[in-house]
């Protein structure tokens, strides 16, 4: 029999709701059945910490006296957009330091707000009637300042290709370091753990469920830029390609530098690796069938990124398990393989978030609208002013 949202909120309540992780599930689906697994189990929890460069921070600054427009700021020298209103600001992951390059930037910023730390804020404007000011110098921190919540328009990929490097010499990417002549291979994705590989077709997941984000309580805003659900699927409904994304939001000053790490990639340059967990209600058999996947059942691309085109040659299919075994074999050759996201922490992630549903300290949502399943993103085209 189905369950609602709201019938297991109610046990959660009472505190005697089941919850598993997406780990948990496999084998208890094995032992027990599909039928028997649906009435038993309430929630399963999932997470993912992975590298997610299209993360940022919308920041109130508070009115100075006498007041200002800002508009440019810089946080400990790194770029910030000014362009939304008097002292507000979006300060985006990847923005470099103008003073320090690659090795500082919007992450690292973000970061050190969450750990408490001062942060020098410079701003310049015109001057107008109403905000006369020109310049201001000061520090900030998180307990200082107004609203900070991150807004990430892009996270959460619900497969991911893997790379490589067929070239002579090493390439660096937002994939790691590849070695050239099929040295290594890398990958990204809790596998098996990964949210929207757990519901491949958003039947849970949607605008409004509330989730685990950065160490606090985050929602699903709306669906991620490139979200892509028109791509190759198998049988069992595991996109091969990226397919969905999630636009996240969240209380900035809830989070943690434990889930939240700025990085550099070199050659490459800052990124942010960002914890998320999302729970799934088990409303039914058919979800059973979705969050018993296992690492064998999902199946990658992999690519050679040493070829700077979009459709980059595809050297065949490989699956997770496969993949963490340590090696995979490219046009028989055995190549080494390694993950930047981190299968630990996201066990991490998905077991603390099932500590809190035990607890009763987190509840469910009913999304207030489903995520897109359809549609296809489109490549940008170089058009001169002549062709318009």
């Amino acid at each position: 029999m189905a369950k609602t949202i709201e019938e297991i909120n109610e046990k959660i309540k009472k505190g005697n709701a089941v919850i598993l992780t997406a780990e948990e599930i496999i084998s208890y689906a094995q032992e027990n059945g599909i039928k028997k697994t649906a009435q038993d189990i309430d929630v399963v929890t999932t997470a993912t910490f992975s590298p997610m460069c299209s993360t940022g921070a919308f920041l109130n600054f508070g009115h100075s006296d006498p007041p200002i427009r800002m508009t440019k700021v810089w946080l400990n020298d790194v770029p910030a957009y000014a362009g939304l209103a008097a002292v507000d600001a979006y300060i985006g992951a990847t923005e470099l330091s103008e003073t320090e390059g690659m090795s500082y930037g919007g992450a690292y910023v973000i970061e050190d707000l969450i750990a408490g730390k001062n942060i020098r804020l410079h701003a310049t404007a015109y001057p107008t009637d109403c905000y006369p000011r020109r310049e201001i110098n000061t520090y900030i921190n998180k307990d200082t300042i107004n609203q900070a919540y991150l807004f990430n328009p892009r996270n959460v990929y619900q497969n991911y290709s893997v790379a490589t490097n067929s070239s002579s010499k090493t390439i660096y990417t937002y994939m790691g370091k590849l070695l050239p002549n099929l040295g290594n291979a890398t990958y990204s994705s809790a596998g098996q753990l990964s949210p929207m590989l757990n519901d491949p077709y958003y039947r849970t997941i949607g605008i409004g469920t509330k989730i685990f984000f950065g160490g606090g309580i985050g929602f699903v805003a709306w669906q991620g830029t490139q979200h892509n659900p028109e791509v190759e699927r198998l049988p069992n409904g595991i996109p091969v390609g990226g397919a969905g994304t999630l636009a996240l939001i969240g209380d900035l000053k809830q989070m943690s530098t434990e889930f939240i790490k700025a990085a550099t990639f070199t050659g490459y340059g800052v990124t942010m690796f960002v914890g998320v967990g999302i729970p799934i209600p088990v409303i039914d058999e058919e979800m059973v069938e979705y969050l018993k996947v296992k690492d064998e059942d999902i199946y990658v691309n992999i690519y050679d990124y040493s070829v700077q085109r979009r459709n980059r040659p595809c050297y065949g299919r490989v699956n997770y398990k496969e993949l963490r075994s340590g090696k995979i074999i490219i046009h028989k050759k055995e190549v080494p393989t390694g993950s930047i996201s981190s299968y630990p922490k996201a066990r991490e992630i998905a077991q603390i978030l099932k500590e809190w549903i035990l607890k009763g300290s987190f509840t469910l949502t009913q999304p207030v609208a489903n995520l897109p399943t359809q549609g296809a993103i489109k490549p940008l085209n170089i058009v001169s002013e002549d062709e318009l």
